[in-house]
């Protein structure tokens, strides 16, 4: 490992502490190295709040030093004026010589341009630095940019013989059907409180009657959205509740109510796009997909997903609803007590 690959780590490690407070921003970190040692870091901390960049330089005591320092940060330095000030300007501003970055901001109205504006005002500037490490900690926010839709994640529990449920008469609606244990549910949590927004359909939402928040885990609840075609469902479920907001994918009226918004889409045409361009459109950088069967296999079908979490209870049905299939890259595996998570990714995406 190099010099600029160790401190570029020191970067992700730091970038890393803003998940799930940053979207729709990046997350983003940064050192500044002086003869050999840090001399300031900071990352992004929240959205609407300073860079990191800026929390770095505002660390360094001693400001002589900057003349002769480099400054690292795993994403490009942006170049316009959002909610704050430009960071190219003052890294510029503080006369820091050399400048290295992991990767290339692909938002339009920075994209090149911050490292552009660095080098014409003479600084030496270093990209590509752990380029893939940097690409994939900010997955997310590069899809949104990149694809014009959110980071996808699809994620069911299915048992040993590959059912997702059993089949169920309305007299058993209300509760889920537990298949995995406590440990995969707080961890199911976990993921959901980093994730911007969670999809279930009518038929989950009627037979689970699932809350979607974090309540079992300490952060914030994503934005819930439910399909709910003709307006079906009861409003005494449990998405509709004030815990979090919710978002109605419905065919008959637009209109915000409370913490409810309806969202009128034509299902005579492909609903999952219309789905996707709502939260493009709402600047919502990741979906989680939790059912049901149809719901995911239509994002499967069409190709719209990046990440599958499959969780394995040791439970056998013998019959009911069989589980989606996929075919993708498994890329992490985890047991948990009797019950076991397998992540897949999109080879195509």
């Amino acid at each position: 490992m190099n010099t600029n690959e160790r401190y570029m780590y020191r970067c992700l490690d730091l970038a890393s502490l803003g998940a799930g407070n940053t979207a729709p921003n990046p997350m983003v970190g940064s050192v500044i190295v002086n003869s050999g040692k840090i001399i300031g870091e900071g990352f992004h901390r929240k959205y609407g709040g300073p860079h990191a960049e800026v929390n770095a330089i505002n660390a360094v005591k001693n400001q002589n030093l900057f003349k002769e320092s480099t400054l690292y940060v795993n994403l490009e330095p942006c170049v316009h004026q959002g909610m704050t000030p430009p960071c190219s300007d003052m890294i510029i501003k503080k006369q820091i010589p050399r400048v290295v970055i992991g990767t290339i901001d692909p938002f339009e109205a920075v994209a090149g341009k911050g490292v552009e504006k660095m080098r014409k005002s003479g600084i030496e500037v270093i990209t590509g630095i752990l380029k893939e490490e940097c690409l994939e900690l900010n997955k997310r926010f590069f899809t949104f940019h990149t694809k014009k839709r959110p980071y996808i994640i699809l994620k069911w529990a299915q048992t040993n013989d590959c059912f997702i449920d059993i089949k169920r008469s309305k007299k058993d609606y209300g509760e889920p059907v537990w298949i995995t244990g406590d440990t995969s549910l707080r961890l199911v949590h976990k993921i959901r409180s980093t994730e911007d927004a969670i999809l279930v359909g009518t038929n989950t939402a009627e037979k689970d009657n699932p809350s979607l928040t974090v309540r079992h885990w300490s952060g914030r609840n994503p934005l819930r959205l439910v399909i709910d075609k003709n307006l079906r469902l009861s409003t005494r479920l449990k998405l509709f509740n004030t815990d979090s907001k919710t978002l109605v994918i419905n065919s008959k009226k637009n209109s915000e109510e409370e913490t409810v918004s309806f969202v009128k889409v034509d299902f005579e045409k492909d609903i999952y796009n219309r789905i996707l361009t709502e939260l493009f459109n709402r600047k919502i950088l990741s979906l989680i997909v939790e059912g049901g069967k149809q719901i995911l296999e239509g994002f499967i079908l069409r190709n719209l997903w990046d990440e599958a979490h499959i969780f394995t209870g040791n439970k056998y049905f013998f019959k009911g609803i069989e589980a989606p299939k996929l075919t993708g890259i498994l890329t992490g595996e985890e047991t948990f007590e009797k019950d076991r998570l397998m992540i897949f990714r999109n080879p195509s995406q």
